[in-house]
């Protein structure tokens, strides 16, 4: 499961200390001549980004990009998971969810009578249109490399020594290349379980390109990419199941965790909570049966047939098939690349940056920053590095989960006692069509012993990202609870709502909101 929250933290290097020891002290390969001055491998986000801001100055850069099929034989273009199994669909299709739920539960109560009456979701004309806008992305990051003389290079690459790449094409063909750096952005792959009848399930690297409809689906996972998943089907019309063999959302805040998950209750995603399954059979007539096991005192044991079982319990970064450990780069026991504050493995002229760095996260735009970042420091002028404190993100539930910095557990950890402001509201927009009272939360956690600086904000409403991704700049500037406080709010929109946060959990008093 993902830790989006654990941070990592590197001290802050002057300029100058930072450019004497952005570039490897390799004197042996300064002499050199190699066919490039960086090879990437790996053409995802944190890929692409390092290559053409290296291009962009000045050096000459080839791209290695080569996708194994996925178990269930799903492959994709240019430019890593996000794009292609990732965000971009994930987002387009909790896009159609929402259309879905606003026609049903909305529209008719604001003078659209017969939009209630919409059928369901066509799973075919959802996956095709949202290919073609895939693909039209795949085209353009092709024709960015070409532009900026970036060679792309369809292959699997592996190291034969620490300036030299194998890589391996389509066809078998082998063809060697040399370097004088290294970037290696390989990102992760799903992980899938050691089950009899795993070969039946997908994961999320095909649910996107899923060509039959997925019908009746088990989601096995409570990760954000399960949570996701099924809440997008259901949405769509899709009875969805999830199975969780713990605690939802691990890594992330407790509270704000059960509450997402108590919504999609609601919208009636079913929650098989303490169980893992033990065996998948294919039936007769093509439908999965589920045998599961109780992973805990309070699960159960139990069968259940579905259409569709989808695995998502977790990824593994993509490391151990392209010659890291024959050159002694030092990875983790989970296959992570371990670097130092300059995205150096153990090997000078080799970086790693993305989801395969050990205590990073695995964000896309964390990535691109990452690659960029390293790029400057490498071909520019560039002093910044790259940190991993107060990165926003969100997770696209029905009602989406937006965060930033440390959660509750995390803050009453590092700081011990701690102040949160909160409240549940009701967004405007769901009070004609009788969506629910204070169905929404919002909290400020502050340091009382420093000013009341903000150490994390959460919140669970629609449109969460668009939120904090705003708070994100406040809280990376070190804002304090009197800068919320002193800043006025537009109304009537949720975002208001961070400007008035004035009950605080030690009060005990109530925070449910009445009127506007």
């Amino acid at each position: 499961t993902v830790s989006v929250l654990y941070c990592v933290f590197w001290p802050m290097a002057d300029k100058e200390a930072v450019r004497a020891a952005a570039v490897d002290p390799d004197t042996d390969g300064q002499l050199a001549e190699f066919d490039f001055d960086l090879a990437i491998i790996g053409g995802g986000s944190g890929g692409l980004a390092a290559g053409k801001k290296a291009a962009d100055l000045g050096a000459k850069v080839a791209l290695f990009d080569f996708v194994n099929p996925s178990p269930a034989g799903t492959t994709w273009g240019l430019g890593g998971t996000c794009v292609n199994v990732g965000c971009i669909p994930k987002k387009l299709m909790h896009q159609a969810a929402l259309l879905g739920e606003a026609a049903k539960h909305s529209a008719p109560h604001f003078g659209w009578p017969e939009a209630g009456e919409a059928h369901q979701c066509d799973w075919s004309t959802l996956v095709g249109n949202v290919t073609n806008h895939i693909k039209s992305l795949n085209f353009g990051y092709r024709t960015e490399l070409m532009k900026r003389s970036v060679k792309y290079i369809n292959a699997y690459a592996r190291f034969v020594d620490r300036y030299t790449l194998e890589a391996t094409d389509k066809k078998g063909e082998k063809t060697k290349y040399t370097a004088r750096r290294f970037i290696v952005a390989t990102g992760g792959r799903p992980t899938l379980l050691d089950i009899p009848g795993v070969e039946h399930c997908i994961s999320s690297d095909d649910i996107f390109k899923l060509k039959q409809d997925p019908g009746k689906t088990l989601c096995v996972g409570a990760s954000y990419v399960s949570l996701e998943c099924a809440g997008f089907l259901n949405g769509i019309g899709r009875e969805t199941a999830v199975m969780m063999r713990s605690i939802p959302l691990r890594g992330f805040d407790q509270q704000m965790a059960a509450l997402a998950v108590g919504h999609m209750e609601k919208c009636g995603i079913r929650f098989i909570k303490g169980a893992v399954p033990s065996k998948i059979e294919k039936l007769d007539d093509g439908k999965l049966k589920v045998t599961y096991a109780a992973s805990n005192d309070e699960g159960m044991a139990g069968e259940e047939v579905f259409d569709t079982v989808l695995l998502a319990v977790g990824r593994k970064p993509e490391t151990k098939a392209i010659g890291l450990n024959d050159l002694g780069v030092e990875l983790s026991k989970s296959g992570h690349v371990v670097i130092d504050a300059y995205d150096r493995t153990s090997v000078a002229n080799i970086y790693a940056i993305g989801d395969i760095v050990q205590g990073g996260l695995e964000l896309t735009p964390v990535a691109i920053a990452a690659g960029k970042r390293l790029a400057d420091r490498l071909f520019g002028k560039g002093t910044q590095l790259m940190t991993y404190n107060d990165v926003p993100t969100t997770v696209f539930t029905p009602l989406e989960y937006g965060a930033v910095g440390l959660s509750e557990e995390d803050a009453q950890a590092k700081y011990g006692f701690i102040e949160v402001y909160h409240t549940y509201f009701t967004p405007l927009e769901w009070t004609v069509p009788h969506l629910g009272d204070n169905g929404c939360y919002m909290k400020l956690i502050v340091n009382p012993f420093d000013n009341e600086r903000v150490l994390g904000f959460h919140i669970l409403s629609p449109n969460a990202g668009e939120i904090t991704q705003a708070v994100g700049v406040a809280i990376t500037c070190k804002a304090t609870k009197a800068d919320f406080d002193n800043t006025i709010g537009i109304h009537p929109v949720i975002a208001e709502t961070m400007c008035d946060l004035h009950i605080s959990k030690s009060s005990g008093d109530d925070p449910t909101k009445t009127g506007c």
